[in-house]
C-alpha cells in the first residue's frame, strides 16, 4: 500500500505539465504537505513555520512576503495560533490571494469557558489549535484544501478530486496500522509539556494526566514538578511528549526522578512534501507505542 501510494505521488509530482503550477502557502508544514498530496504537479507549496520552531511565534520576514505575493492560496491554522500570518499576507500586497482558515469544520477541543485573562497563561480563547494531530481531522483538512484548490484552479478539478481520493484511501489504510500499534496503550496516562497533544490523545484514547507547564506558556516550579513525580508513581506514567523547542530541564528532572521517557517530538511534520503528513504519524505512533 505504501509503495503504491508513493509511486502515484512520484508520478504526479514529476510529470511535465503544460500548465503553470499554482502557489500554495501554508502556516505550518502539515497543511503544505496535504496540499502537495492533493495537488500533485498542479501546485507548488511552501510552509512559513518549521517543525523544529515554535509555530506560535514566527518572525515576520520580507522573504515570506515575497513568496506569498506569488501564491494563490494561503492555508491558515486559525484559532489564534498563527496570527502572524495576517501580517505576512498584508505585507505581500497580494489582494487576490485566497486565505483559507483550515479550522473550519473541525470539532475544537479545550474551548475555555468564561472570561480569559493573563492569569490563565497563554490560553487560546477559541480553543486548542493543534487539531491536525488527529488523523480524523486530517481527512477534514484534506477536503477543505481540495475545495480551496478547485476554487483557485477550476481547470484542475478532476486531478484534485483524484488526489483527494488517493490521500483518503491511504490515510484510512495507515489508520488501521496506527490503531493496531496503539491499541495496547488505550486508556494509558501520559504527560505532555505543552497543550499540543489533546487531539492526538483523543485519537488514540490516551489520557493526559498532567503537563510540565502548569499553565500554557508558564515554566514549571519545583512544587509542580514534585506533584508530577508523585502522579507518575501513582499512575505508572512512563511517557512525556515534549516539543523540541521548549526547555529540556523539566523533562530531564522527571526522567531522573521518576524514570519518565522523554519523547522529544515536534507536533508538525518535518517537510512539506506529499508524504510528510502521513510519515509524521508513522513516526509518532512508533515512538509512543515503542515505550514499554
Amino acid at each position: 500500500m505504501k509503495i503504491r501510494y508513493f509511486l502515484s505521488l512520484l508520478a504526479a509530482c514529476t510529470a511535465s505539465p503544460s500548465f503553470a503550477a499554482i502557489g500554495v502557502a501554508a502556516s505550518i508544514p502539515d497543511l503544505a504537505s496535504l496540499a502537495a498530496a492533493i495537488g500533485g504537479a498542479h501546485v507548488e507549496t511552501f510552509s512559513v513555520a518549521r517543525a523544529e520552531a515554535n509555530p506560535h511565534s514566527v518572525e515576520v520576514l520580507p522573504s515570506y512576503m515575497i513568496k506569498v505575493a506569488k501564491a494563490k492560496v494561503f492555508l491558515k491554522v486559525g484559532l489564534g495560533l498563527d496570527g502572524w500570518a495576517d501580517a505576512i499576507v498584508r505585507g505581500s500586497r497580494n489582494r487576490s490571494i485566497d486565505v483559507v482558515d483550515c479550522s473550519n469544520g473541525i470539532e475544537v477541543l479545550d474551548k475555555p469557558t468564561g472570561k480569559v485573562d493573563a492569569s490563565m497563561g497563554d490560553v487560546h480563547p477559541e480553543g486548542n489549535p493543534h487539531y491536525w494531530l488527529d488523523p480524523e481531522n486530517g481527512a477534514i483538512l484534506a477536503r477543505t484544501i481540495e475545495s480551496a484548490l478547485v476554487k483557485a484552479d477550476p481547470s484542475g478539478r478532476a486531478d484534485y478530486e483524484a488526489g483527494l481520493s488517493r490521500f483518503l484511501k491511504e490515510l484510512e489504510a495507515r489508520r488501521t496500522v496506527w490503531n493496531a500499534k496503539m491499541s495496547p496503550l488505550k486508556g494509558r496516562s501520559i504527560f505532555t509539556y505543552h497543550s499540543s497533544w489533546p487531539y492526538f490523545a483523543r485519537a488514540f484514547d490516551l489520557k493526559i494526566a498532567g503537563k510540565v507547564e502548569p499553565l500554557p506558556g508558564i515554566p514549571p516550579n519545583a512544587q509542580h514538578l514534585s506533584d508530577l513525580i508523585e502522579k507518575a508513581k501513582t499512575e505508572k506514567i512512563k511517557i512525556l511528549l515534549q516539543e523540541p523547542y521548549f526547555p529540556k530541564e523539566g523533562g530531564e528532572f522527571l526522567h531522573r526522578q521518576a524514570g519518565i521517557f522523554v519523547l522529544k517530538i515536534a507536533p508538525s511534520c518535518s517537510g512539506s512534501g506529499p508524504s510528510d503528513y502521513l510519515t509524521h504519524f508513522d513516526m509518532l505512533v512508533d515512538a509512543v507505542s515503542g515505550v514499554k
